[in-house]
């Protein structure tokens, strides 16, 4: 009798025990598997919106709010007339992504802007892009044809501007995409007409209902014509300026050596910001320095916007241009009206005059 209790009391320790045990285990496995759900749902939140301090969210389907009458070109057609995003036609480097050279199936070429998935930039580009260029028409502002959301992948289709950027024109003169190079030293009166461009489309910009600051002017975002019409380009930092607002309230935002003084002291971002930035594309154009690379004088380096001050002030207004410039029959005074202006628009905050300002002083130019 004694060892059948023994017998029953072990049986009941035994099932006991094994019951503490499964208890543990589903004690220990229930958060893993309430952890594992939570991840599931944060990758599915993930892949589908992309947090933007700027502006609300962006989820996959954001291209059904902007011009229906776009095109909306599908991702298999971009590989085959890219063959793959095949690195041999690469045509520029935008910000966050790469431009190709393509011919789509309706036989029209154009440039294909392909954004970079991983970037968080490429998310806010594309939304930049389609709501800023997606809407204007100009003859100095580059035209978005189309576009192509699939997955996480953003692409903008734009037209093809034959002869390149003016930073091509300005500063590189090898040969590109296998193809020997046909650039010439520009003549001054095509600088002056290019920029003349530049800044008929940003006095357009500046004049809209709901004015857009550009914030990204430089020599590589201005694309020539055959007939070397400037075209302004790259949009992705593009912001409107809602009636509300004299500004943008926003993260500094543009190129190094182009961006105005302002933004050290942390300005927020106005059409002047844009103005600054073609002051420094003035003296970039008509002397072919880098206004991001110093420049050595009297022993110390400094930045193309101080060299010029410098040189201006010492009356060395020729000395300035580009050596490939052609100099015959080149009026001493025009560069220095040309010198003037550049000088004004990159000058304090307050003193820097409106585009539409600098539209007519440039057109007075040559006449």
């Amino acid at each position: 009798m004694a060892q059948f209790v023994q017998a029953v009391l072990a049986a009941a320790a035994t099932f006991f025990l094994i019951t503490l045990i499964f208890a543990f285990i589903a004690l220990v496995c229930k958060p893993t598997k309430n952890q594992d759900y939570q991840r599931r749902q944060r990758r599915h939140h993930q892949t589908r919106t992309v947090p933007n301090p700027e502006h609300s969210s962006i989820t996959i389907d954001e291209s059904a709010t902007f011009d229906p009458s776009m095109n909306r070109i599908s991702m298999e057609e971009l590989k085959m007339s890219t063959k793959n995003f095949s690195t041999d036609l690469i045509i520029g480097d935008g910000s966050f992504g790469l431009v190709y050279k393509a011919k789509l199936f309706n036989g029209s070429t154009v440039a294909i802007k392909k954004l970079d998935p991983d970037a968080f930039q490429g998310f806010r580009e594309f939304r930049a892009e389609m709501e800023t260029l997606g809407k204007l028409r100009h003859q100095n502002i580059v035209k978005i044809l189309g576009y192509c959301v699939s997955g996480l992948e953003r692409v903008l289709i734009l037209e093809f501007v034959e002869r390149g950027s003016l930073d091509q024109w300005i500063h590189d003169t090898s040969s590109t995409n296998n193809e020997p190079s046909v650039k010439s030293p520009l003549p001054w009166e095509t600088r002056v007409k290019i920029l003349r461009g530049v800044a008929t489309g940003l006095a357009y910009l500046h004049g809209l209902d709901t004015p857009i600051i550009h914030r990204d002017i430089k020599a590589s975002n201005v694309l020539l014509d055959p007939e070397f019409e400037a075209h302004i380009a790259d949009f992705g930092l593009a912001r409107r300026i809602d009636s509300s607002q004299s500004h943008v309230s926003t993260q500094v935002a543009g190129t190094m050596g182009y961006m105005p003084p302002e933004y050290k002291e942390g300005a927020a971002a106005t059409v002047r910001v844009d103005v600054y930035s073609f002051g420094i594309l003035m003296f970039e154009v008509a002397t072919a320095e880098r206004p991001n690379l110093p420049k050595v004088m009297e022993g110390k380096e400094v930045w193309l916007i101080e060299w010029a001050r410098k040189m201006l002030g010492q009356n060395r207004h020729m000395e300035m241009l580009d050596s490939n410039t052609p100099k015959e029959g080149l009026s001493e005074d025009e560069v220095k009206e040309y010198f003037r202006i550049a000088s004004l628009c990159t000058e304090e905050f307050r003193g820097r005059p409106a585009m539409s300002e600098v539209v007519g002083l440039l057109k007075k130019l040559s006449s």
